[in-house]
């Protein structure tokens, strides 16, 4: 799983230590989303972004160390990529 996500960071892994050390980065397939301050905004964006499917967050210029959200792979949290507030849903 991600191995097309971590084949891109790999190739690109040099050019982000210049441009991006110590930030997150998000990667899906062979697309760049984008850089980020913390752990939180890269989880935020890719889970907006691409809801439950996998994507990659990697931490620039530090060793990888791999990030589990159980209750997310379990499917006890469900992330929903439509929601843009912390507001509850009314009801109907």
């Amino acid at each position: 799983m991600l191995d097309v996500e971590r084949a891109y960071f790999d190739r690109n892994q040099s050019d982000f230590e210049v441009h991006h050390s110590g930030r997150f980065v998000v990667i899906k397939g062979e697309e760049f989303v984008g850089v980020f301050n913390t752990i939180q905004e890269a989880l935020g964006e890719g889970t907006r972004r691409f809801g439950l499917t996998p994507f990659l967050i990697r931490q620039v210029g530090l060793p990888s160390k791999p990030i589990s959200i159980p209750a997310l792979s379990l499917g006890i949290l469900h992330a929903d990529p439509t929601r843009t507030s912390n507001r509850p849903r009314p009801t109907t």
